[in-house]
C-alpha cells in the first residue's frame, strides 16, 4: 500500500464521515475533496476539474430544466388530478394507479421533484377518501425510487455509471437498458405494498405542524391602552403576541387589513393574534390591555376555509431548499411572503420550545398563517417550500398552463432522439430545453432555478475520487478484496455481494456518491473475472436506487416522513424485505438480459 493510497483512503473515510454527520453540506464536502486531492499531489488540478467537462453534467442540468417544464405547464399536476378522479375510494385501485403514475413520471423527472408534486395530491386524496396518509406516503416514496430503475435518465447514478463505462472504453447504457429490470421490480413493488398494508401505520391522520390552540380573536376595548397606538409603538411582538390581521368595521360589514408597523389600532378593532406565551400569561396580558376574546367564527375551520380572507396551511421543506440550515427566524417568511410561522413539526414530534430558533432540515413541516393571496403566491413562486394542504377549490394558477400540449410533444421528441441514438443524449436534452424556451413553456429565470447545483457540484467533485482510487490502486484493492471474498463462486453470488455492498454504502452516503465510488470497482472486478462489465455495472445502478431501508437513505424518503407520520422503524420493517426482493430480482434477471460473457 503506497503513501498516495493511504492519503486517498484517509480522505475517503473523512468524506464518508462528513456525509454521515451531514456537516458540512454534501457539496461542500465535495469541494474539500477537489481541493485536497491535488494539494497532496495524488492527481493534477486538470484531472480534479475534469468533471466540469463531462457531458453527463450538462445532460443532468438539462433534464432538470425539462422536468421544470412539466411542472410549470401543469402536466405533472394534471397526472395527480387524474389520479384523484380515477382512483375513487378503492384503496387497491388507488395504490396501483398511484405507484404506476409516479413511476411513469419519475422515469423522465427528478425523483425529489416528483415527490414534492405528489405529496399535496396524496394528502388531498387521503382527506377525501378518509384513508390515513400513513398508508399512502411510503408507497409514494417506494414508487419514486423504483422509477430510477426504468430509464437511463431517471436518476443521476444511472448516468454516472454509464459515463464510467464510456470512460473505460466500453459503450454506455442505452435509454431503456435498465427497463427490463425496473418493470418487474415495479410490478413486485405494487404487489408487495398490497401485501404490506398490514405493516403500514394507519387509522390516524398525520398530525402536521399543528398549532397548539394559540390563535385568538380579541376585540380592542374602549379603554384599552393599545387604542390609538401604531403597531411599532404597541410592540406586541416583544410581549409574545404575533398580530396576524386586523378586522375593522366598515358600515354593515368588516374589512380585513394586513398589519404593518404603521397600522393604527382602534377601539372596536378585532385582532387575530398568535400567542407564543403560556395560556395563563396570555389571559393576564389580554386583561391588562382590555382585550376581550371573540370566538373564531367558524370554529376549527376558521383558518382552513377558503371563504375567509385569511388561511392556514402546512408546508414542507424539500431537499433542494435554500432554507436548509437556517432557523425559522432567519428564513424571514413574513418579510418575503407576508406569512407567519406558528408551528414546526419534525418527524413525529412537534417542536414546542423556541421553535423559531430551530434550524430547518429536509422534511420539516411548518404551519403558516396569512392571507390566501400570499399563500397562493408562495405556492406558485417558491422552490424552497412545498404547500401541502390548500383547499380543493382554490385556484392553482400555472405560469404556462396553456402549454401542456407543447411540452408533451417536446418530451416525446427528446425521448425518441435518446432512444434512437441518432444524436448524443446531451444534445437531445439541450434541443428539448431550447424548444421549451421557444414555445414559452419555461423562461430563463425558472430554468436556472430548477437546476439543482448541489447535485451537480457533488458529482463533479466526487469524480476525482474515482480517478485517484484507480491511479493509486485503491480500485484494484477493492476489486481484489471482493473477488477474494467470493473466491470462484457463482457469478450470480458475485452480483449479490456487489449489490449488498453498494446498497449498504448507500445507507450512509448519497446514491450519487455511491455510484461514483462503486462503478469503477464493479468494472475492475469483471476484468479480474474475465466477464462482461455490463451486468455488474447494472447491478450497481439498481442497488444505488434501492434506498428503501431507512428514512435518511434518500431525500425521497425524508420528505414523506412528516406527512406520513413515520418513524425510523417503519422504514426498516417495510424497506428491508423489499430490498431483499430487489436483490433477488437483480441476481436472477440481470444475467438474462445482460449476459455475463
Amino acid at each position: 500500500m503506497t503513501v498516495d493510497l493511504v492519503i486517498v483512503l484517509a480522505l475517503l473515510v473523512a468524506a464518508i464521515a462528513m456525509f454521515v454527520l451531514d456537516r458540512p453540506r454534501m457539496d461542500a464536502v465535495g469541494l474539500i475533496v477537489i481541493v485536497a486531492l491535488p494539494l497532496f499531489g495524488v492527481i493534477t488540478v486538470p484531472e480534479a476539474l475534469a468533471g466540469f467537462s463531462d457531458p453527463n453534467i450538462v445532460l443532468i442540468a438539462a433534464l432538470f430544466v425539462i422536468g421544470e417544464g412539466l411542472v410549470r405547464t401543469g402536466v405533472a399536476r394534471g397526472v395527480g388530478d387524474w389520479l384523484h378522479r380515477a382512483a375513487g375510494s378503492d384503496e387497491t385501485r388507488l395504490l396501483v394507479l398511484l405507484m404506476g403514475s409516479v413511476a411513469l413520471l419519475g422515469a423522465v423527472m427528478s425523483s425529489t421533484a416528483v415527490v414534492a408534486i405528489f405529496i399535496p395530491v396524496v394528502l388531498r386524496i387521503a382527506q377525501n377518501t378518509r384513508i390515513s396518509p400513513s398508508r399512502l406516503m411510503m408507497r409514494l416514496s417506494f414508487a419514486t425510487l423504483i422509477s430510477g430503475m426504468l430509464t437511463l435518465v431517471a436518476t443521476t447514478p444511472n448516468l454516472v455509471i454509464s459515463s464510467e463505462l464510456v470512460r473505460q472504453s466500453h459503450a454506455g447504457f442505452g435509454f431503456f437498458s435498465i427497463t427490463p429490470i425496473g418493470l418487474p421490480v415495479l410490478v413486485l413493488g405494487v404487489g408487495y405494498m398490497l401485501f404490506a398494508r398490514r405493516w403500514l401505520p394507519g387509522g390516524t391522520e398525520a398530525g402536521g405542524a399543528r398549532s397548539r390552540g394559540r390563535a385568538h380573536r380579541v376585540e380592542v376595548g374602549r379603554h384599552s391602552p393599545l387604542a390609538g397606538l401604531r403597531l411599532d409603538e404597541a410592540a406586541l411582538r416583544q410581549k409574545g403576541i404575533n398580530l396576524l390581521a386586523i378586522e375593522r368595521r366598515n358600515g354593515m360589514g368588516r374589512n380585513v387589513l394586513r398589519p404593518t408597523g404603521r397600522s393604527e389600532i382602534r377601539a372596536g378593532d378585532v385582532l387575530l393574534v398568535d400567542a407564543r406565551i403560556p395560556v395563563e400569561e396570555t389571559e393576564a396580558l389580554l386583561q391588562r390591555h382590555d382585550l376581550t376574546q371573540v370566538p373564531l367564527r367558524t370554529g376549527a375551520g376558521y383558518l382552513t376555509d377558503g371563504s375567509q380572507e385569511l388561511g392556514m396551511v402546512e408546508v414542507i421543506v424539500p431537499a433542494e431548499s435554500t432554507l436548509l440550515g437556517q432557523t425559522v427566524l432567519q428564513a424571514q417568511l413574513r418579510r418575503e411572503y407576508g406569512l407567519t410561522v406558528i408551528g414546526l413539526r419534525r418527524g413525529r414530534e412537534v417542536v414546542r420550545d423556541d421553535f423559531l430558533n430551530e434550524k430547518l432540515g429536509v422534511g420539516d413541516m411548518l404551519l403558516l398563517v396569512g392571507f390566501w393571496t400570499d399563500i397562493k403566491r408562495l405556492q406558485s413562486t417558491s422552490d424552497d417550500l412545498v404547500v401541502l394542504n390548500l383547499p380543493a377549490d382554490i385556484d392553482n394558477v400555472l405560469p404556462g398552463g396553456t402549454k401542456a400540449p407543447h411540452v408533451l410533444v417536446i418530451l416525446a421528441l427528446v425521448v425518441a432522439l435518446m432512444v434512437s441514438g441518432v444524436i448524443p443524449n446531451v444534445q437531445a436534452a439541450l434541443i428539448g430545453c431550447l424548444l421549451m424556451g421557444l414555445t414559452g413553456c419555461i423562461d430563463f429565470a425558472s430554468s436556472y432555478r430548477s437546476i439543482d447545483m448541489k447535485t451537480l457540484i457533488l458529482i463533479v467533485d466526487m469524480l476525482p475520487f474515482s480517478i485517484a482510487l484507480q491511479r493509486t490502486g485503491g480500485v484494484d484493492l477493492a476489486a481484489y478484496g471482493l473477488t477474494s471474498l467470493v473466491g470462484r463462486a457463482s457469478p450470480r453470488l458475485v452480483l449479490a455481494v456487489l449489490f449488498v455492498v453498494t446498497s449498504g454504502l448507500g445507507l450512509f452516503i448519497s446514491n450519487t456518491a455511491t455510484a461514483v465510488l462503486m462503478a469503477p470497482v464493479a468494472i475492475t472486478v469483471t476484468n479480474d473475472l474475465g466477464m462482461s462489465p455490463y451486468p455488474f455495472a447494472m447491478t450497481v445502478a439498481v442497488a444505488a436506487s434501492t434506498a428503501f431501508m431507512t428514512p435518511i437513505s434518500s431525500p425521497v424518503d425524508t420528505l414523506v416522513v412528516g406527512p406520513g407520520n413515520y418513524g425510523f422503524g417503519d422504514f426498516v420493517r417495510i424497506g428491508v424485505p423489499f430490498s431483499l426482493v430487489v436483490l433477488l430480482v437483480s441476481v436472477l434477471l440481470i444475467p438474462v438480459f445482460l449476459p455475463l460473457h
